[in-house]
């Protein structure tokens, strides 16, 4: 299988309202663009965002870094749909202890 050239730059990340969930796109180690997503409820859970969801972009943002690193994970032990992640996967900075 040939991989297609990747777009020069990530396509944004957006807020799919039907499943709740914020939806964007990760460059891997080995140069291959991959689909992920992330609940409003992780964001809230893992990095204080609203539990309403109205500030999941902003959360994501402010985030990526992690959250990107928590996509990779997966891809690097061979994952090759799109990684949806749970609030196991990404052990934010400011987890709530409750």
């Amino acid at each position: 299988m040939t991989a297609l050239a990747a777009p020069a730059t990530l396509p944004p990340a957006f807020m799919h309202d039907e499943s709740g969930s914020v939806r964007f796109w990760v460059l891997t180690e080995g140069g291959q663009y991959v689909g992920a997503t992330i609940s409003k409820q992780t964001l809230h859970y893992s990095f204080r965002g609203d539990i309403s969801g109205s500030d999941a972009l902003a959360t994501y943002a402010a985030n990526r870094e992690v959250i990107d690193a928590a996509v990779r994970r997966p891809v690097a032990a061979g994952a090759i749909q799109t990684v949806i992640l749970r609030e196991r996967h990404v052990p934010g900075p400011t987890r709530l202890t409750e």
